[in-house]
């Protein structure tokens, strides 16, 4: 799958602009804050519908503006798609592909797979799990529409239990009956999203151990592990038993918007025991996992977007990433870089297609 044209109006710190890629590689060049990684999340919000890095709309709209557009031209196994986002600030927002609105923007995840690798990904090893749930979930929705319908659903009756728990606490109250009515709503879907993150890790850890080994020349010995309460018990019985505790809480304690990945070296945990090698070693073998399962799922290379990597990564690192994308199995890259010359050199050391971009305070040119 290929991105061929890109028009932005009033996204972030572009008024007004419109870029025809490569292919193969494009790189992003410029000074720090001049608005390459702005451009790598406006390819993802017109497969994702929303920001890679959780910005809410409003902040997306450039600055003083209410509305903000973007335009991107796909090819996809000889099929062309154009996407289209229009954001009016305080409405509803609107998609189209190929001219035919969406009624709902889920219908659109997984059209378009997009694989992204930020500095921030970090936070996937060191922080909280809700940054791995939603690793999980990005992969899943892009893969299992399905998925996408049950974990929406799943969040609406969630937020209504939490909302019906601190009313009842309010109010000085019990409701056993209402609760049981939003246990039942919340069945099915946990149970389909169980089963379908069990069979995830079933399928992604080969993947993912095969390309840790790699990047890091087999050093060390890795592996990513599901926890699930549900490992042990029924859905029935855990929220049976945690009514008391959520009651007192005021929100539910328990359940699949609980679970967590388990990421360990050499039987250690990442977070505790990874260097800083080891864990950039970790990232970039999880993102690049996730790009081979979807090539793998999908029949075609997502497009693969690269922000600020070189940077991330040490020589040899920068040396095995370069190898691998000089690979057939990879299709379209977007890479962005801060220092003007370096990766122009590296990607003609590696005999790669390409093009470059430099960037300039909200402004792109062509460079020769």
């Amino acid at each position: 799958m290929q991105l061929k044209a890109l028009t932005l109006t009033n996204f972030k710190n572009y008024e007004s602009q419109t870029l025809e890629f490569s292919t193969k590689v494009n790189g992003l060049v410029g000074k720090n804050g001049t608005g390459k990684t702005n451009l790598l999340d406006a390819i993802y919000y017109l497969c994702m519908c929303k920001s890679y890095f959780g910005m809410p709309d409003s902040a997306i709209a450039r600055h003083e503006q209410d509305f903000f557009r973007s335009e991107g031209h796909f090819y996809k196994e000889e099929e062309e798609f154009k996407v289209v986002a229009k954001v009016r600030l305080r409405k509803k927002k609107e998609l189209e592909c190929n001219d035919v609105p969406y009624s709902k923007l889920s219908e659109h995840i997984g059209l378009l797979p997009v694989v992204v690798i930020a500095p921030d990904d970090t936070r996937l090893a060191t922080e909280g799990s809700e940054h791995r749930r939603r690793f999980a979930n990005e992969i899943l929705s892009q893969l299992d529409r399905e998925y996408l319908k049950h974990l929406i659903h799943y969040n609406k009756v969630l937020a209504q239990r939490n909302a019906a728990l601190k009313k009842m606490a309010a109010e000085g109250r019990h409701d056993d009956a209402l609760l049981e009515v939003y246990e039942t709503q919340l069945l099915p879907g946990a149970i389909y999203i169980y089963e379908k993150r069990q069979q995830l890790m079933q399928d992604f850890l080969p993947i993912f151990t095969k390309t840790y080994a790699a990047i890091s020349e087999e050093r060390e010995v890795v592996t990513c592990a599901y926890k699930s309460a549900l490992h042990n018990k029924s859905m029935e019985q855990l929220f049976a038993e945690s009514r008391t505790k959520d009651k007192f809480l005021q929100r539910t304690t328990t359940g699949i918007h609980r679970d967590d990945l388990v990421f360990s070296v050499n039987e250690k945990p990442v977070r505790r025991f990874a260097s800083q090698g080891q864990l950039k070693s970790f990232i970039l073998a999880l993102k690049l996992a996730q790009f081979e399962l979807f090539r793998q799922e999908k029949g075609s290379s997502p497009i693969l977007l690269l922000d600020d990597i070189f940077d991330k990564l040490d020589e040899s690192r920068v040396e095995q990433l370069i190898q691998l994308l000089s690979k057939d199995t990879f299709g379209q890259v977007f890479i962005t870089d801060a220092h003007k010359h370096r990766l122009a050199e590296l990607l003609a050391q590696a005999n790669l297609d390409h093009k470059m971009f430099l960037v300039d305070d909200g402004k792109v040119e062509i460079l020769d």
